[in-house]
């Protein structure tokens, strides 16, 4: 039986490698085209593959605005404003407390940080440039969104590395789900291609180097080929209402969201337990109502690291018997704190759209990673009742989201250029 708390995604904005808005989004996905390309600094000895948005975006503001605007700020907002206006939606002073915002990323404004430790230590100034602080600050982006829409409840960032938009999510879906909220927009961003953040994950030893052949597949995750994640930056928020909410606005939905399912593995701070992402999937599971059976497609996390892959491999299998499984991060790679947005989003579309994205470059599967692989190429005119989108981050917390068909909501061809 409907429920009026049943929560709906009524807009999405996206600002990814693979499309600047939804429909380049899904014909991206739909097509497999791949937005990794080679990342190059003149202050960094090595090119690396990485998931590059080959974009300035700082045209779309003004002189005075731009100082409080990193990247990562910039892009959320342009993000933010496509969900908001694909909602058919644009201020949100009349809900007062009622609208909320959850927002989620690992770096935050790490751009104007890292320019001014340049200026303090290579320029030798002792005071920052005004404004340097609101620009960098983890909450920037959300604050700026809140301000620029007049959205007055609720204003929260998370930070749970892979995991923060997910959880942003989620926590948005639980506040309108138990009658806190009419409506949120919820989703999250990054945009730390620097040459100190890179440094900081090559001293993980976890980067991927660029393909020989093709710098475009050098993200292959569950391959025996694979040797490591590829980072990427981006945007993606949506618009999450009450069924009750959206039906008086007369609007339609891309999907229902209905299970959310968080858990984390108290185990290390870098490498992943397979009880905790068990947990996790179990729960959404719940919250949903559904059996395993009853999912058609799992969107995975799946980074392409060496032990991260087959870990997650095991948890899927613990919970699921043959389910459709893909990683798209071998197109966009991973966005860290925007992941789980974007790849919830490739739900989303999957869903709405009646297709199983594929994990591209698949073309030989390790044996560790024995799944029910949607490989290499997207399976078309396939409908999906229930698909699942699956997230697991450094610090060990893990986040499970289900969305659920609905009524078809078209996708706004040219909606995409709308920033």
């Amino acid at each position: 039986m409907q429920d009026a708390h049943d929560v709906v995604i009524t807009g999405l904005g996206v600002i990814s490698p693979i499309g600047l808005g939804v429909s380049e989004l899904l014909s991206s996905l739909q097509t497999n085209r791949s937005g990794i390309s080679l990342w190059k600094s003149p202050d960094f000895a090595q090119s690396l593959p990485a998931g590059l948005i080959d974009q300035d975006f700082a045209s779309h503001f003004t002189k005075l605005e731009l100082p409080y605007l990193d990247r990562c700020s910039q892009i959320a907002v342009l993000a933010a404003r496509q969900a908001i206006g694909d909602a058919g939606l644009q201020q949100f002073a009349h809900y007062g407390q009622r609208a909320g915002l959850f927002y989620g990323s690992v770096a935050g404004g790490v751009k104007a940080e890292h320019d001014w430790v340049q200026q303090f230590h290579v320029e030798h100034r002792m005071v920052a440039k005004p404004y340097t602080i609101m620009a960098s600050m983890l909450n920037a982006a959300p604050a700026q969104i809140s301000i620029r829409h007049q959205i007055l409840g609720p204003v929260l960032t998370h930070s749970s590395a892979c995991t923060s938009s997910g959880a942003a999510i989620g926590d948005a879906y639980r506040a309108i789900r138990h009658g806190y909220l009419d409506v949120a927009i919820a989703g999250g961003a990054e945009a730390a291609l620097i040459p100190t953040f890179m440094g900081l994950w090559g001293g993980l030893r976890a980067l991927a180097e660029p393909d020989a052949v093709d710098v475009s597949a050098s993200c292959r995750p569950f391959s025996t080929k694979r040797s490591g994640l590829v980072l990427g930056e981006g945007s993606v928020f949506m618009v999450l209402e009450s069924r009750e909410h959206a039906r008086r606005r007369g609007c339609a939905c891309y999907c229902r969201l209905s299970g959310y399912g968080i858990a984390s593995d108290g185990y290390h701070i870098g490498s992943p337990k397979m009880d905790g992402q068990i947990a996790a999937l179990r729960s959404s599971l719940a919250d949903a109502a559904l059996q395993p059976e009853d999912i058609d497609y799992l969107n995975a996390h799946a980074t392409a690291t060496p032990n991260g892959d087959p870990i997650e491999t095991n948890a899927i299998n613990a919970v699921f018997n043959e389910v459709p499984v893909s990683s798209t991060k071998a197109i966009h790679g991973h966005l860290l704190g925007a992941a789980s947005a974007l790849e919830l989003a490739v739900a989303v579309l999957a869903v709405n759209q009646s297709f199983l994205p594929a994990t591209a470059h698949l073309d030989e599967i390790d044996p560790a990673c024995a799944l029910n692989h949607v490989a290499v190429t997207p399976l078309m005119d396939r409908p999906l009742e229930h698909a699942l989108s699956f997230s697991a981050g450094f610090g060990g917390t893990n986040v499970a989201l289900i969305v659920s068909a609905e009524s078809k909501l078209p996708i706004r061809s040219n909606y995409c250029m709308a920033l």
